[in-house]
């Protein structure tokens, strides 16, 4: 594992150095979004929705938009800026029960391990919480974000509950709340003996992702079919554009009532079959691209190798493919 943060538990005058990690992490099976024709992959680009241009990572930044409609914009020294008192500091607050917090407010949970030297007042604090029977209320910054955190033992290591603050738990307010629903005793006792008959002890690994299990047969049964392809090789080197992102846009350039840039007509050998819009511009095209009527003392001049060429223009043509244009 890998430590994300870097800090120190404050627990009085004691100061724990600690590094923290992910406990948790996800086994969903992940798909790549592809071409459904070819499977190449589909890739986005950065556009700004004012220039249409394509910007930089390094040029983007935080933009809160106010009620007004006006917008705040915040650069990454501004959030520097901020007063973050436990930016490398988990600060002890208070120590609880833990049937007191809702789990409701769980958000995402970390291992603590002690750096350095610090191993023995980590293992005084962890023995201290198992012997009280109680979580530490605690605060950290992770991401320049503040949250409140539970601290508890688990399996001999600290482990760290980020929590979300009371205002961002909502409040159920169904309509049936408010209903007096009658509850026959008869049909309560039926439900309590179930509830009895069904009761156990918890254990996780009792419990599979069927649905997990059932894709991964899935994508062996096609592998042992022989249902895959090479994944290919991409046309273009730049790692951004949308196949059908500059054709989208030409289209509504043209509903609008405006002209496509001429830069772009490339991209329209790759366009569907079906946008008729498009067609006039193509005719367009290849009319302007046409070659024009020379002079008539020019076209003189030149009358031996005209008929030359047109001798040979009578021989069957071989047809030669032409490369296809790519985005």
């Amino acid at each position: 594992m890998r430590s994300i943060w870097r800090g120190a538990v404050s627990f009085g005058l004691v100061s724990i150095g600690v590094k923290l990690y992910s406990a948790t992490e996800d086994h969903d099976i992940r798909f790549h979004q592809v071409h459904k024709t070819d499977g190449g992959r589909v890739k986005y680009k950065r556009v700004c929705s004012i220039d249409g241009e394509e910007v930089e990572y390094g040029d983007i930044a935080k933009g809160y938009e106010l009620p007004d409609g006006q917008l705040v914009v915040l650069t990454d020294a501004d959030l520097d800026e901020l007063p973050l008192g436990t930016k490398h500091e988990i600060e002890v607050l208070q120590f609880v029960d833990q049937d007191q917090i809702d789990p409701i407010h769980f958000e995402k949970t970390y291992y603590l391990e002690p750096d350095g030297v610090a191993t023995r007042p980590y293992v005084l604090l962890r023995t201290a919480l198992e012997n009280a029977g109680q979580v530490a209320i605690t605060k950290i910054a992770i991401r320049q974000r503040e949250s409140l955190a539970a601290l508890r033992v688990r399996e001999g290591v600290l482990v760290l509950h980020t929590m979300r603050w009371p205002d961002e738990i909502r409040r159920p307010g169904f309509a049936f709340l408010d209903d007096e629903v009658p509850v026959r005793p008869q049909e309560l006792q039926m439900a309590e003996s179930l509830i009895s008959t069904m009761a156990g002890d918890f254990d996780a690994g009792a419990f599979t992702d069927d649905y997990r299990e059932a894709m991964t047969a899935l994508l062996e049964a096609k592998q042992s079919g022989g249902e895959v392809r090479a994944v290919p090789e991409t046309a273009d080197t730049d790692g951004g554009a949308v196949v059908d992102l500059m054709s989208a846009l030409r289209r509504s350039v043209e509903r609008a009532g405006g002209t496509a840039p001429a830069g772009d007509k490339a991209e329209d050998d790759e366009a569907p079959a079906e946008a008729p819009a498009k067609a006039p511009a193509r005719k367009a095209a290849a009319r302007k691209a046409a070659p024009t009527k020379a002079p008539a003392k020019k076209a003189a001049a030149k009358a031996p190798a005209a008929k030359a060429a047109a001798s040979e223009a009578e021989k069957p043509a071989k047809r030669t493919a032409r490369p296809r244009k790519t985005a």
